[in-house]
């Protein structure tokens, strides 16, 4: 078998220099050091005829110039089967549960290996997914198939809310969900994992970590690692899947990180030059075909609160619905800490949910945004002075505010509160009792 040698080193790249270009290996395709760990290196560029550029995967700091390296003619793969459900595992397939290891003979899939295109596939009317949560099922009703972003800064709710979601539709429908942790602290990885643990609910979940304490190289992988088993359960089993992603900013924070590493110039924005089909990629594969849906909840950080970020717009613009959480609705208590009026859905429409569905939406969108702007006029005059019509819908809108305050079920233990799960229909009668 044709060998390498480690010609340098920069932190987590390493360039290998090879004998010819037949011997050259493939984009992707894992090399082996020779040293005492065998540290797998990715080839990330092929830098000219002879010499490879890699990135350590594990960030072993072992290596040392010289080193041989051997191809392994393989690229980073998953295990792939019902085997995994339940399963937690990081970004190049190892389990990192506790629970002993994989079976060898599974199958594996390469993780760069991009599925067939997907092709377009009728229904004859969407199917709506109930959450149980007030708030997202009126104002960004969860469609099979489609996509939803969970926008907010640090501390605002973002993967609480999330752990609900999965909470609530594992109970409900028992179908299969997948989450993929980039980045983000492990005390929420781990908290999570007992949560579904404590509610008998792993059977029905297969989660990936690439948390905070891994390197830039496995926060960028973990969210593909875990596409990649959807995609199968997709295709070969030919289920309907719901993909949970915490967070995708942390996911371009790690690319950037890497392209740091690699010299690559930023682009205007100051990210990396890629990140438009970084990004992109990502989304594409989050794709139903006509064997299966993959339904994705993506979480969004919002660095310094600022949602015109150029990356939050980016992962914005791929998302049918936004639902964006607020500081200074969380300093009011209300929980989920959601922002009424900057929260849309290209969803809510009449076909979609309904003509009842769809007035309601109406209707309390122009509550709200009385409310807004009568919250200026009533700082300096007061509400007394207000004509009845507008203090009507001002209280109107204090209710309504009031109303999509919820408690959470994975919360109970922190609150003391008992969590609540609410049909659509009873949302919907809740808000006519309020607005009538």
């Amino acid at each position: 078998m044709s060998q390498g040698m480690v010609r340098s080193l920069k932190d987590l790249v390493v360039n290998v220099e090879f004998d010819d270009a037949e011997s050259m290996p493939a984009l992707n395709e894992v090399i082996t050091v020779g040293n005492d760990t065998n540290t797998p290196l990715l080839v990330h560029a092929l830098l000219d005829a002879r010499t490879a550029q890699c990135l350590n995967l594990y960030g072993h700091r072992n290596i040392q110039k010289g080193m041989p390296v051997t191809p392994t003619g393989h690229s980073v793969e998953v295990a792939v089967g019902d085997a995994m459900i339940g399963r937690i595992i990081n970004a190049v397939g190892d389990p990192i549960d506790d629970c002993g290891p994989l079976d060898p003979n599974l199958e594996k899939r390469n993780i760069f290996k991009l599925p067939p295109r997907a092709t377009t596939f009728g229904q004859s009317k969407p199917e709506i997914l109930e959450t149980g949560i007030k708030v997202i099922d009126f104002f960004t009703p969860f469609v099979k198939g489609r996509k939803i972003g969970v926008i907010g800064g640090a501390g605002v709710g973002k993967t609480v809310l999330t752990m609900e979601m999965i909470h609530n539709i594992a109970v409900g429908t028992g179908g299969l969900s997948f989450f993929a942790g980039i980045g983000e602290r492990i005390r929420e990885g781990a908290e999570l994992y007992e949560t579904l643990k404590d509610g008998d609910l792993l059977k029905n979940t297969c989660m990936f970590f690439g948390q905070m304490d891994q390197n830039p190289v496995q926060r960028s992988l973990i969210a593909i690692s875990a596409v990649t088993l959807a995609e199968y359960f997709r295709d070969d089993q030919k289920k309907d899947l719901l993909y949970f992603a915490d967070n995708m900013y942390r996911y371009v924070q790690a690319r950037n990180e890497l392209s740091s590493i690699l010299d690559q110039v930023p682009n205007e924005g100051g990210y990396e030059p890629t990140i438009f089909t970084d990004i992109k990629t990502l989304q594409d594969r989050l794709a139903s075909n006509e064997n299966g849906s993959i339904t994705a909840v993506q979480t969004i950080y919002v660095p310094a609160d600022d949602l015109s970020d150029p990356a939050v717009q980016l992962i914005q613009h791929e998302m049918d619905g936004i639902l964006v959480l607020s500081r200074a609705v969380a300093e009011q208590g209300i929980r989920p800490a959601v922002d009424l009026t900057r929260s849309s859905s290209s969803l809510l429409s009449p076909d979609i949910v309904g003509e009842r569905h769809y007035m309601l939406s109406l209707q309390v969108q122009a509550l709200l945004q009385k409310y807004e702007s009568l919250k200026g006029i009533i700082a300096i005059i007061g509400e007394n002075e207000l004509s009845a019509a507008d203090r009507s819908d001002y209280a109107k809108a204090k209710k309504l505010i009031q109303f999509f305050n919820q408690p959470m079920h994975v919360m109970e233990a922190q609150s003391a509160t008992k969590g609540e799960t609410w049909t659509r229909e009873d949302t919907l009668k809740g808000i006519e009792e309020i607005i009538v």
